[in-house]
């Protein structure tokens, strides 16, 4: 409407008011009037006004859908019925800012003639007249997610048009809406100071309790903060002018007959109790130990393109869509993980522990944990790496010989039985080239066993497993293939994130004969449930961190899905199973196990069905232990994230697999207990007469699990492929980081390490161990 109509339409309400004033025509026919001559058609609208689209405050819960994780948000807001408040909270509202809302249409007449008259003699604007239904409209065109910064200015202006504007879109918002529907509007979209936006988030930040909680002192006290909402902040310093600006209402509740005198007497004598609370926003500023959980469920979140075009644009809906996201984490077992790492490493140790739990069959991510904080503050222990998942830089870990499984398992798909055996020895010259060094033997690969004494000798899968024999396992894989090792790995979900991993997988696999003992970079989480795969009968399932997404309008979203399929049989998993039953203490469905490298977990879990392996990486780098259950899977690996020739040493063994143990054994309370399912004896055996199971030369305990034995708590990889098995060009990613934190190491060996820069690397010499 140009100006010069809109100054008429002024001088019109100037007069209306006086004839109201004067009392020749009744309120209610006048605002008829002012209804059809000024109001647009609803049609006509701003869209934002027809359609809302305010920004709102996404909640991430566990997977209880109750304990909040953290919150992400640009304005601390959510919205709630008028069902969900207590009945003074509106009261309140409107006695303190629209004391004629329900008998106006929109524009309050009275109160524009007061306003006229006064800014007319102050020669600015010194009074507003605005009613609730003017303040949503405001507060709407203001809040567009869609503003350019000078627009949203434009909407804020203390200018008559931007008044008048406002007057024309409430006339119009009232004929479409009930004046229920624009109150509990405004009371989520009006501002109480203190980054609280709504009355949700304000009940929440002055009290600490739900708004259908509220009291009526309280309720008062949160309506006289919507005229002052910074400078009458409680939490500001403005205890006083929130307790003046409360009795203000109370009063003026008495006037709409909304309470009595007495009820606002009664209400005046009390002093609400402020109560901070808490309104996380992002990762960083959630529950203790849930952060780096919570940074891979937001990994998660910017892939996905069901929530915008780009990543950005992503971000920015889980910032403004008001999503209600219930994750996978499991609060019982993602505390009990934090607890056993500190109890392994101290959260400022230059050497961490990551472990991650999954469940089996389905890909749920219950929980992540290291001993780290998840804080970019500097300092140590602080850290906003992926240390648990990988990504954006961060590659992994040597797994050492927990990788034996992907040999076994394609050996097993290419018809090999448990039972087949070959006579290990103390060193096993290979067919695949190596450059002079500690591991080659006249130019070929010659990795060894590193303990002779306990690993050499008649071995079959279920002894070579147990015992963990190198040269049993690199012959096993010679017979089937480097490559269909590989493959195996790729198809149980591990990535190779390092470029010299991938280079070598995609353009020499065959070639690669050390991949057998582990020298690839891994994770937690994808070793874990690659083994997860093995309890689920041969079914892969994607990692997946949420369980529902419900979007801001309540609609639940199909993007929780699980993805699995089958990757091998379920034959061959249960065949490698059995023998994954070895190392932990226990015998598998036939008996056949002797010795192995930790076998104190079957007692750590009660006797509970448990399979699973160790593995050192080359003088004891790393140290790995990924085990599983018919319903749990977990994994962990001992590093110096840094500096990856810093070796935790084959001590800190027992302590890995006990933290996992641990874990496992408290998220297997009140599961029912399972066994797995055995395979049947034409997977375990040849066509030749079974042999008597092979007796141990030497007493089992715990001297060979890693504690400080002579067995150096299991084989550590050999070197292969000309020493380019760590990833040599030392891409250590940092420069001068300590404990973790954001920065790296020097290249040292060679492996990448997971920091920032670039570090200068060089090879380590094959130990052929």
């Amino acid at each position: 409407m140009p100006l010069n109509r809109m100054t008429r339409l002024t001088l019109l309400a100037v007069v209306a008011g006086a004839v109201v004033a004067a009392g020749a025509m009744p309120a209610a026919a006048l605002a008829n009037w002012a209804v059809e001559k000024s109001a647009p058609a609803y049609d006509t609208l701003p869209e934002v006004l027809k359609h809302p689209t305010t920004a709102q405050a996404s909640y991430l819960y566990a997977n209880d859908g109750q304990t909040v994780v953290t919150t992400f948000y640009d304005e601390n807001r959510r919205d709630v019925t008028l069902a969900e408040v207590a009945p003074v909270v509106p009261q309140a509202v409107v006695a303190a800012e629209d004391a004629r809302f329900y008998s106006h249409h929109g524009v309050d007449l009275k109160g524009v003639l007061r306003a006229v008259v006064a800014n007319g003699a102050s020669g600015g604007v010194s009074q507003g007249a605005s009613t609730l239904t003017m303040q949503y409209v405001r507060n709407v065109l203001k809040s567009d997610p869609s503003l350019s910064a000078e627009q949203r200015a434009e909407a804020t202006e203390q200018t008559p048009a931007r008044k008048i504007r406002e007057a024309r879109y409430a006339l119009a918002v009232e004929k479409e809406l009930s004046k229920a529907q624009i109150l509990e509007r405004y009371l989520n979209i009006a501002y109480f100071g203190s980054g609280a936006y709504g009355i949700y988030a304000a009940s929440h930040t002055y009290f600490s309790k739900d708004p259908a909680q509220l009291s009526l002192s309280e309720a008062s006290l949160l309506a006289g903060l919507l005229q002052s909402p910074e400078a009458d902040s409680p939490l500001n310093g403005g205890i006083e002018r929130a307790l003046a600006r409360r009795d203000y209402v109370l009063t003026a509740m008495t006037g709409t007959g909304a309470i009595t005198a007495a009820q606002a007497e009664a209400a005046k004598a009390t002093t609400p109790v402020i109560k901070k609370g808490s309104s996380p926003n992002d990762c960083t500023a959630s529950r203790a130990g849930w952060g780096f959980f919570c940074d891979y469920f937001r990994s998660w979140w910017r892939d996905q393109d069901t929530f915008g075009d780009t990543a950005e644009d992503r971000e920015q809906a889980l910032r403004q869509g008001g999503y209600r996201i219930v994750t996978t984490l499991d609060p019982k077992l993602q505390n009990a993980a934090q607890a056993q790492v500190a109890k392994v490493y101290g959260y400022t140790d230059k050497r961490a522990l990551p472990m991650a739990v999954v469940e089996p069959g389905t890909g749920k991510v219950l929980a992540l944990a290291v001993n780290r904080y998840y804080s970019a503050a500097p300092g140590a222990g602080n850290t906003m790496n992926q240390l648990v998942a990988g990504g954006t830089g961060i590659h992994g870990y040597q797994a050492g010989s927990t990788f034996k499984m992907f040999t076994m398992l394609a050996a097993l798909e290419a018809g090999k039985t448990l039972d087949t055996r070959f006579d290990a020895p103390s060193k096993l010259v290979t067919a695949w080239p190596e450059a002079p060094g500690p591991a080659s033997c006249d130019g070929f690969w010659c990795p060894r066993n590193a303990n002779p004494a306990y690993m050499d000798g008649e071995r079959d899968m279920w002894t070579g497993f147990g015992r963990s024999v190198n040269t049993y396992f690199v012959w096993l894989e010679q017979q089937v293939g480097a490559d269909k090792t590989i493959e195996m790995a790729q198809r149980l979900g591990v990535r190779f994130r390092h470029p010299d991993n991938a280079s070598h997988a995609a353009s020499d696999a065959a070639g690669w004969g050390s991949f057998v003992l582990g020298v690839s970079l891994t994770t937690p989480l994808d070793l874990a449930n690659a083994y997860a795969t093995l309890a689920a009968d041969g079914v892969y399932c994607s990692p997946l961190p949420v369980a529902a997404v419900t979007d801001g309008a309540g609609r639940q979203l199909d993007v929780a899905n699980t993805s699995c399929a089958p990757a091998i049989s379920a034959e061959i998993a249960r065949a490698a199973t059995d023998a994954a039953r070895c190392p932990v203490g226990q015998s598998g469905a036939f008996g056949r196990c002797d010795g192995g490298t930790a076998t104190a977990v079957s007692g750590l879990l009660g006797g509970r069905a448990v399979a699973g392996k160790t593995g050192s990486s080359t003088d004891n780098m790393t140290e790995s232990f990924v085990a599983y259950t018919p319903q749990l899977a977990a994994a962990a690996i001992a590093a110096n994230p840094d500096t990856p020739t810093d070796a935790v040493g084959a001590a800190v063994l027992s302590k890995v697999y006990r933290a996992v143990a641990a874990t496992l054994a408290t998220g297997s309370q009140g599961l029912e207990v399972k066994d797995f399912p055995a395979p049947l004896r034409e997977s375990a055996f040849s066509a030749q007469p079974d042999p008597e199971p092979t007796k141990s030369d030497e007493p089992r305990d715990e001297s060979h699990d890693g504690d400080n034995s002579h067995d150096n708590g299991d084989d550590r990889p050999g070197r292969g492929d000309n020493n380019n098995d760590n990833g040599d060009n030392g891409n250590d990613n940092g420069s001068g980081g300590d404990n973790g934190s954001d920065g790296g190491g020097n290249g040292g060996d060679g492996r990448p390490g997971r920091g920032g820069g670039q570090g200068g690397g060089h090879q380590l010499p094959g130990s052929g161990r």
